[in-house]
């Protein structure tokens, strides 16, 4: 291996302090489109399905780049990668203002779903190698809940933006924003605390191997598939199910318990990561907060007002638990952690994305040809029958508060050691 190495020692709070804006500023992007999809559909004359592609392309490049983003940061480096992924989404996203037709906007947004590939789990593990084993657990969950944060910005800051100076603002100013969080990361986040890189192709591939072949990756993605599904159906359908069977309710109502959904699961990032690192056995707690998220999923259409807004607070709760948690156990993993959590954890990602966006597009045909209430019993058995395969990852358990790390555990990062 080659590089420059990191040591554990005191830990500068200012590059997990920039990688959390550059993740808050990412999310805006994921959610400024659905915010003017109506402004949109009406600027192009498409309909439903259409802005359903444009959607889509975001998602397919998102899924689709999470290995290749994962074996770039074995070779350059996460520092390097996620930089680039910044840069890439930012000027894809840019672009997508400027577009003259819905093909164009989709080819826009599929290279700013690639972009986010490149930026995610790179910068994850670039997070992950600034905090010493037992410590990470914390700012691991704020990371992940910076997305909600974001994401929140999103809706309702891409609405506002969309309604007073049009939807090609809303895109144009969340593109703006990543290039300047790309230029403000390249300058805070520091160069000597950068993971080690993989000088040959055979040894990228010796370690890569290990990685997507590793039964315990595998194991957390195909358990939490079903969850990751059903938390997409409940951000994307939730307000047309309210319209069609509760329309009392009314569409602002339905909105707001969607975006509760996602505006709690940001203090449930860090509790996520916190409970991580408490000694408990993670597979456990994973299971434990997935199946009250299945069971939280099965009820929403036996549960009606004002009952739903404790049901949505407590799902977003642990939704920003249980991916705390998730992104937690593979930078523990050996095979998976230092240098190589990123393709650690772009393999679970790009596992999750791509089937948990067949079991949305399922659950739509379901809806449409049972009705709602059996979707949502569909999504939420389908999220407790994956579960069981939590049980094949490696036993994974935190090491308790106050408890030193031994000097085994600080193994070189990009250490593959079994």
């Amino acid at each position: 291996m080659n590089g420059e190495t990191r040591t554990v020692g005191q830990v500068s709070r200012t590059p997990a302090a920039t990688l959390f804006g550059a993740r808050v500023v990412y999310a805006f992007n994921w959610y400024n489109v659905g915010a003017v999809l109506p402004l949109i559909g009406a600027s192009f004359a498409i309909g439903t399905a259409t802005l359903g592609i444009v959607l889509g392309a975001f998602l397919v490049g998102v899924g689709i780049f999470q290995i290749p983003a994962g074996f770039a940061s074995l070779r350059f480096g996460a520092r390097r990668v996620s930089l680039f992924g910044l840069v890439l989404m930012g000027a894809a996203c840019l672009a997508s203002a400027f577009s003259p037709s819905w093909e164009w906007l989709a080819v826009t947004r599929g290279i700013a779903g690639a972009g986010a590939a490149f930026f995610f789990s790179p910068a994850l593990g670039l997070i992950s190698s600034y905090y010493p084993p037992g410590n990470r657990g914390v700012v691991v969950g704020l990371y992940n809940g910076a997305f909600s944060l974001g994401g929140a910005i999103g809706l309702f800051g891409g609405a506002l933006l969309g309604t007073l100076l049009g939807w090609q603002w809303a895109l144009a100013i969340g593109g703006v924003g990543l290039l300047v969080s790309g230029v403000v990361s390249l300058w805070l986040l520091p160069v000597a605390r950068t993971q080690e890189t993989i000088g040959s192709v055979r040894e990228i591939w010796a370690t890569g191997r290990d990685i997507v072949g590793s039964r315990s990756i595998w194991a957390l993605a195909l358990g939490l598939t079903g969850f990751w599904g059903a938390i997409y159906i409940v951000a994307q359908y939730f307000v047309q199910y309210a319209d069609q069977v509760h329309a009392s309710w009314g569409v602002g109502v339905a909105a707001g318990l969607a975006s509760l959904v996602v505006v709690v699961s940001f203090p449930g990032g860090p509790i996520g990561g916190w409970l991580g690192e408490r000694g408990m056995d993670r597979r456990l707690l994973l299971g434990l907060a997935g199946a009250l998220a299945s069971g939280l999923v099965l009820t929403i259409p036996f549960t009606g007002l004002p009952a739903i807004w404790a049901l949505m607070l407590l799902l977003g709760l642990v939704d920003g638990m249980v991916f705390a948690i998730l992104y937690l156990i593979p930078s523990y993993l050996p095979e998976s952690g230092g240098a190589g959590l990123a393709l650690g954890v772009g393999v679970v990602n790009s596992i999750q994305v791509l089937l948990g966006s067949g079991l949305a597009i399922a659950f739509g045909f379901v809806a449409a040809g049972f009705g709602f209430d059996a979707a949502w019993l569909f999504a939420g058995i389908v999220s407790f029958a994956t579960l069981p395969l939590l049980l094949l990852v490696r036993p994974n358990r935190g090491m308790g508060a106050g408890r030193r790390v031994p000097v085994s555990a600080q193994a070189p990062v990009g250490s593959t050691a079994r």
